[in-house]
């Protein structure tokens, strides 16, 4: 098993970001994470999907798997519930989770799934040139909404919050230190989480840009927020406009999801034999 450090974490990928997008900072975060909590390599598996943020996959020199759209949760449920040994992190974009693959999220987290996801929401779909997402602030103007983008926005933390999550958490890329923290954080709870993290897209979406969150972002932990207080953290989670709260809004301890499941709650199904024959009594009843 080889630990993580500043150097190997790395590859010699040539990144194709835009100049000042926001993947950079998310990338920079989970590197310093993954060095900082001295996770074996060998031992990470990286889920991403598609958009500008399943190139991440490309730049960080740990086990991943580049899934479809929207499909990122069911794909690492089924890597943990293999491997329990494994850290199995996801990332996707807000359109590939909120929009393609919405129909997953409260399940893996009313379940309690023993992974971690990592959303970047730029509200925008910027792999595809601009589009609206389901994040969208209501008027936002794109090539999809000339007249600005009539219902309401999606609210993450909200959905999570109603579906039971044990960890919900906002971050955003300016603050790299802070988002490394809340990554650490993540990665060490036993059971599903989410932060869902303020990107920015600079070539498609100017005006959810860096100054925007500068000038509203404010840390939960400076106001003294109980992260064990439910209906507080539903409150600061309906905070958006002149003021944005990030950090850990709420965190519970609760049993996880392989818990119930007798089968592979103490041996992973890597780890259990393979009996041949039983596989051709089941073929046999199904003849």
């Amino acid at each position: 098993m080889e630990l993580p450090t500043r150097s190997n974490v790395k590859t010699n990928e040539t990144n194709t970001w835009c100049p000042g997008c926001g993947n950079f900072g998310v990338l920079r975060a989970l590197q310093s994470a993954l060095v900082d909590l001295k996770i074996p390599r060998e031992q990470v598996v990286l889920v991403t999907g598609i958009g500008c943020h399943g190139k991440i996959f490309n730049y960080l020199n740990v086990n991943g798997f580049h899934g479809i759209h929207g499909r990122v949760l069911p794909v690492m449920t089924g890597i943990k519930l293999a491997n329990q040994d494994l850290t199995v992190i996801g990332h996707a974009g807000d359109g590939d989770q909120y929009d393609e693959g919405i129909g997953h999220f409260p399940h893996a987290a009313r379940r309690n799934v023993d992974v971690k996801l990592f959303t970047h929401d730029n509200k925008v779909y910027g792999l595809t040139t601009g589009q609206t997402a389901p994040t969208s602030i209501k008027g936002y103007v794109s090539k999809t909404t000339p007249l600005g983008a009539f219902p309401p926005r999606l609210e993450p933390l909200k959905i999570a919050l109603a579906s039971n999550a044990s960890f919900v958490a906002r971050g955003w890329v300016g603050d790299v230190d802070h988002l490394k923290e809340l990554m650490k954080a993540a990665i060490q709870h036993r059971g599903f989480a989410l932060i869902d993290m303020l990107q920015v897209c600079f070539t498609f979406n100017r005006v959810q840009n860096y100054q925007f969150y500068r000038d509203r972002v404010y840390k939960l932990e400076a106001e003294g927020h109980d992260t064990s207080d439910y209906y507080a953290a539903i409150q600061r989670a309906d905070e958006w406009g002149e003021k944005i709260p990030i950090g850990i809004f709420y965190k519970e301890d609760r049993p996880i999801y392989r818990s119930s499941l007798p089968q592979i709650e103490k041996t992973p199904l890597v780890k259990q034999s393979l009996k041949v024959e039983k596989f051709s009594e089941l073929l046999q009843e199904l003849m």
